[in-house]
């Protein structure tokens, strides 16, 4: 009997387009007290107490049991809210599990995977995972929607977030309307932020069977700790992404917590006031500074710092996001890009937060 070969790493027995995989990269999560975090477009504000009751009433006895595989009852309240059918909705782990699902079913080998940059970067992470080949629709500083160049992507799937990841800038319904009209794939319409926004697509899912329309109760429902999120289509999409998902893929605690969470629009409806209110505030301080700072239909602003000395650019966007960090106050910066490296990201939170970025960045300008 022979001795058996040495044994391969377990890098090489891994599919070769994964080796050369560079995973997702979250916000920073801190540990500790004392930290300002405005780096993730979590909702500064809690969920509405009817979530605590609906998840101990779930707790318990119940966890014994597997969820139910459809999440029924949260797909029904989810088309009654938008005025669809249970068929026209599938639940997710969060919004992401739906574009992972979509990349599965769309992206691939020879089928391209189209995304608009600057956009959320777990776009290109998911293409890569399916080995599938990435095409960009670059946006310039304007944050025009190029429909013709949009339509012309050699994509099966075209992923853009609406309003616009990191900027915060909305595009119009007759905008992604004539899109929809152009192009020949699977246009996703990720509104996770829609709620903050004036206008949004949903009203185009009744005309556009090639539309898909991705949202998620983690900022404007204040349940990024529950991982809910769900798409909206035609009945053939929603078939076809129940044949790609995890049968279990959200568990009871979730269902429950998100389906109380829909029910209670007054309170939802009072939180997305407020936060829209201290964002339109905060975005004229910023403004009054000498900021450039897009209009924003989100939950955060995207701005361009100047120092003391009224200087802009990359040195400068990187000293205020360190000088921040310095001071426990956490915000995003995206330095790979030459459209976003002059800027911050920061999320809205409550009025005593913004008071504190607003008092360590006068120090900033002071010192600097």
């Amino acid at each position: 009997m022979s001795a058996p070969g040495p044994r391969s790493s377990l890098v090489d027995l891994a599919l070769p387009h994964v080796r050369d995989l560079h995973a997702y990269t979250p916000g920073i999560q801190p540990a500790g007290e004392g930290w300002t975090k405005l780096n993730t477009n979590e909702n500064p504000y809690p969920p509405s107490p009817k979530v605590e009751a609906a998840i101990r009433a779930e707790a318990g006895e119940g966890l014994r049991k597997y969820p139910d595989p459809k999440s029924t009852a949260l797909r029904m309240a989810v088309a009654r809210h938008h005025g669809l059918r249970p068929e026209n909705v599938c639940i997710g782990n969060g919004s992401d599990d739906i574009l992972n699902l979509l990349t599965r079913l769309f992206g691939g080998g020879e089928k391209a995977v189209g995304f608009s940059v600057p956009g959320y970067s777990l776009y290109p992470v998911l293409a890569a995972i399916q080995n599938g080949k990435p095409v960009t629709l670059d946006f310039d500083r304007s944050m025009k929607l190029d429909v013709e160049a949009a339509a012309a992507l050699p994509a099966s799937v075209l992923f853009f977030t609406t309003p616009n990841a990191p900027t915060g800038v909305g595009f119009a319904n007759a905008d992604i309307e004539r899109l929809l009209q152009k192009f020949g794939g699977l246009v996703v319409a990720d509104e996770a932020y829609a709620d903050f926004a004036e206008e949004n697509a949903v009203s185009l899912l009744e005309k556009y069977p090639n539309l898909c329309v991705t949202r998620t109760f983690s900022k404007s429902h204040g349940l990024a700790g529950l991982r809910v999120g769900y798409a909206l289509g035609s009945a053939e999409l929603i078939d076809l992404l129940d044949r790609v998902r995890d049968s279990y893929n959200v568990n009871r605690v979730s269902q429950a917590g998100a389906l109380a969470a829909l029910e209670d629009q007054p309170y939802f409806q009072a939180v997305v006031g407020k936060i829209k209110r201290t964002r339109d505030e905060c975005a004229e301080q910023f403004r009054a500074r000498g900021w450039f700072t897009y209009p924003s239909a989100a939950n955060f602003f995207f701005t361009e710092p100047r120092d003391g000395k009224g200087r802009s650019g990359p040195e400068v966007a990187q000293g205020l996001y360190e000088f921040l960090l310095k001071n426990k106050v956490l915000v995003r910066y995206f330095p790979s890009h030459v459209l976003t490296r002059n800027f911050l990201r920061i999320s809205v939170g409550s009025d005593a937060e913004m008071l504190t970025l607003s008092q360590i960045i006068d120090l900033w300008q002071k010192t600097g």
